[in-house]
């Protein structure tokens, strides 16, 4: 679907400049100017309207008769492919054009309100019979319907040819500065995105202070253990030897769901030994899931935020559950916990756009995560957080099925 397509008529002209054209159109020509959308809805406020025309816009059934006419009106000049004339419903005459922005008819530009002939009587019979359907007073309906201007036909197309010209054109300027807007905020988003890549780049660099002798360091400290008979020391060394070195990845870098699963995995083996029966965690995810690529350390930022701001508070504990699950095109990712909750002021605090979190491990954040999502997928992913306090919070994260097409996972 074109850009344009979405945008309405009132979503890109300059109300005001218009109107005042029309204004002095009026003044020059004598002729009644509007410009309306393709349902015939008036976008400009009416311009040397006739007392005849206000009489019968003042009634509902009247206003609708008239709306319609200007729409009918309108799709014959899109038809015909520039301006046409025809007699509205009450017999007058009006010209209308199609304001066609690449390719696009936004709406219409009607002017007239005038004879070409002045009416006789059976015209006349009929405005009366017209006043009466209206519910007006068919003795001032009819002095107004012969106040009406008789002008003649060329000068009618002549005017209307030149107000198409310079409508068009106006509109046309505001197409153009409308992609400028959207542009800027285009270029506005995708500088922030880079921003917050640049500063988790940083925080990584900062990390990775000499990692070779930490992990040797770990591995030898594990291996001592078992040799200790010390096993469930090892294991956690070795899980935050892992973890630490899950966290040393590329932050540029798409990685299949089983990696981030099994990093979780390590950070929650050493929580619950940490934190033992005060908090419980489950993992419930597909296997057929796995293979779907996430950014790196999407998931844990998330997981600790459960644990520390969740359930950590919550004097009697509680339990974290990891649930992947997939629809249509998407893979969905649910970190639910049945902590203290999140105070709905604190909630709009997050969801606002340029509020970040800070994972205590690893340093990124519930928004680096949203934004990192959205420049790898588009604004239709990213993060959902829901939470009611005393009950729980479940973030939401929405990717889509993307895999590895044996090119590397950097994009």
């Amino acid at each position: 679907m074109s850009t344009l397509t979405r945008y309405m008529l009132k979503d890109v002209i300059d109300k005001e400049k218009l109107e005042e054209i029309l204004k002095k159109f009026s003044e020059a020509t004598g002729l009644a100017a509007i410009i309306a959308d393709r349902s015939g809805v008036n976008i400009t406020e009416p311009s040397n309207f006739t007392k005849h025309c206000n009489l019968v816009r003042s009634t509902e059934k009247g206003r609708k008769y008239c709306y319609f006419s200007d729409a009918k009106l309108g799709r014959l000049s899109l038809k015909k492919g520039g301006p046409a004339t025809s007699l509205c419903y009450c017999e007058i005459v009006d010209l209308a054009a199609p304001l066609v922005v690449e390719g696009h008819c936004l709406g219409y530009i009607l002017c007239g309100q005038v004879f070409l002939r002045p009416p006789d009587e059976e015209k006349i019979e009929r405005a009366r019979k017209r006043a009466l359907d209206f519910g007006l007073d068919p003795d001032l309906y009819v002095k107004a319907f012969l106040e009406i201007e008789t002008v003649p036909k060329k000068h009618i197309y002549t005017t209307g040819e030149m107000l198409h010209i310079i409508s068009n054109y106006i509109i046309e300027l505001g197409v153009n500065s409308l992609y400028q807007k959207r542009l800027l905020e285009e270029t506005k988003r995708r500088s922030e995105y880079e921003n917050a890549i640049k500063t988790l780049e940083l925080k990584a660099l900062q990390s990775q202070v000499n990692p070779h002798f930490l992990f040797n360091t770990l591995n030898t400290a594990a291996r001592l253990a078992y040799l200790e008979n010390a096993e469930k020391t090892a294991e956690i060394i070795y899980s935050l030897a892992n973890l630490l070195r899950y966290s040393l990845k590329n932050l540029d870098q798409l990685v299949p769901l089983k990696e981030e699963i099994s990093c979780i995995g390590y950070y929650l083996y050493i929580q619950q030994f940490r934190y033992k029966d005060h908090i419980r965690a489950e993992i419930e995810f597909p296997k057929e899931l796995e293979k779907y690529l996430i950014p790196v350390l999407s998931l844990q930022p998330l997981v600790e935020n459960a644990i520390v701001h969740g359930l950590e508070k919550k004097k009697e504990g509680g339990q974290v559950r990891v649930v992947g699950y997939e629809k249509d095109t998407c893979v969905f990712i649910d970190i639910i916990d049945d902590g203290v909750g999140i105070q709905e002021e604190v909630l709009n605090n997050i969801n606002k756009p340029k509020i970040a979190l800070e994972g205590h491990t690893t340093g990124l954040g519930i928004h680096n995560v949203d934004l990192r999502i959205k420049k790898y997928f588009g604004d239709n992913y990213g993060l959902k957080i829901e939470s009611k306090v005393g009950v729980g919070t479940k973030v939401t994260l929405k990717i889509p099925k993307v895999v590895n097409r044996g090119i590397g996972h950097e994009l």
